[in-house]
């Protein structure tokens, strides 16, 4: 391998991570249990033995698939040494007309939160799981692609340190490692570890944001926050649901998510996305590489990015994938990608 993976310490807590990891949302509804087996021992055997789920997955989440991806990764897992892979899932919050889970769960209360906990270590056949994420904030907060916060949307919601002490009993009992946060903003970040620090809780390890040449937002606030609270960055939607690949650019009805899910990718709906997909896929062959590799390769570069996630509906696609994090991203490169990102400020917030 031209660039080997480099373990780092994720936040506070003791897990040390590879700096890429296996997403998992594809499995049980793209992606077979075959393929996705496959694409786990591939991983492995590539030095990624990082893997994320959660309890909504496959998506788009659906009743017919609802923990699909845990069960599959499960059945994977007990043949595994268990203390050698990174197992990350997270609890599904509320307000997102998910009535199969949990019958639609109303609170990231220590109700839900302990059922969820049980039900993802029952489908993954493990005692433990090594990170455990809050999907989404309970609160009011914009998020999936919306760009503004509304304070007239706000609602009664559990408190985050009735969060911060459920998940602490979860700690205390062995059955996750450390915690964390995802789709999380940075008051959130801040009140969840100034709770930490006040009361002796367990401090979030990490928060799972997206973040990609197209969404950059993590750099203004929170880049801040997670290096001087210690949190780490686990970047999701490396490649901004395809189009980072460029098969849209000639043709929109490319096959993928966003051309079999339409309304799943509201956040790359917007009207720059194409222009500024289009001037980094010019910037990428002008540098000799794929659009893949430089978007791939400029998420690994960062110094805030504890892990990149990456997935794939096949096998296939997992072994292009995953070699195109490799390349560096040499400092003029990230002098030409910034010029272009001035001009195409974030066009998928």
């Amino acid at each position: 391998m031209s660039r080997p993976l480099n373990p780092r310490q994720l936040g506070r807590s003791h897990l040390i991570v590879p700096d890429v990891c296996l997403g998992t949302m594809t499995f049980g509804e793209q992606t077979s249990e075959q393929d996705a087996h496959s694409q786990l021992d591939f991983s492995l055997a590539n030095g990624v033995n990082f893997i994320d789920t959660a309890e909504m997955y496959s998506v788009p989440s659906r009743a017919e698939t609802y923990g699909a991806s845990e069960s599959i990764v499960g059945r994977w897992l007990k043949h595994q040494q268990r203390e050698q892979i990174l197992v990350a899932t997270k609890v599904a919050g509320p307000s997102r007309n998910l009535d199969w889970i949990r019958g639609g769960p109303l609170a990231l209360d220590r109700a839900n939160i302990r059922a969820a906990i049980e039900g993802s270590l029952q489908r993954l056949q493990t005692d433990y799981v090594d990170l455990y994420q809050l999907h989404w904030p309970e609160r009011n907060q914009p998020m999936f692609g919306q760009w503004q916060f509304d304070p007239t949307q706000d609602r009664a919601c559990t408190s985050i340190r009735q969060q911060l002490e459920a998940l602490a009993e979860l700690i205390q009992e062995g059955k996750v490692r450390a915690i964390g946060l995802s789709n999380e903003h940075p008051w959130g970040v801040m009140q969840f570890n100034r709770l930490a620090d006040e009361l002796d809780l367990p401090h979030v390890a990490c928060t799972q944001n997206a973040y990609n040449l197209l969404t950059r937002t993590f750099e203004t606030s929170l880049a801040e926050i997670c290096h001087r609270e210690e949190v780490g960055l686990l970047a999701y939607s490396p490649l901004a649901f395809g189009h980072l690949t460029g098969k849209y650019l000639n043709n929109p009805a490319a096959p993928g998510r966003l051309s079999q899910w339409p309304a799943f990718g509201q956040r790359y709906s917007k009207p720059n996305v194409i222009p500024a997909t289009t001037a980094y896929a010019a910037l990428a062959k002008r540098h000799e590489l794929t659009l893949t590799q430089l978007a791939l390769g400029f998420v690994r570069s960062r110094w805030f990015v504890s892990s990149t996630i990456i997935g794939a509906s096949s096998l296939a696609q997992l072994q292009e994938t995953l070699p195109a994090t490799r390349p560096p991203i040499s400092d003029g490169l990230l002098a030409e990608i910034n010029a272009i990102h001035l001009q195409y400020t974030n066009p998928a917030p």
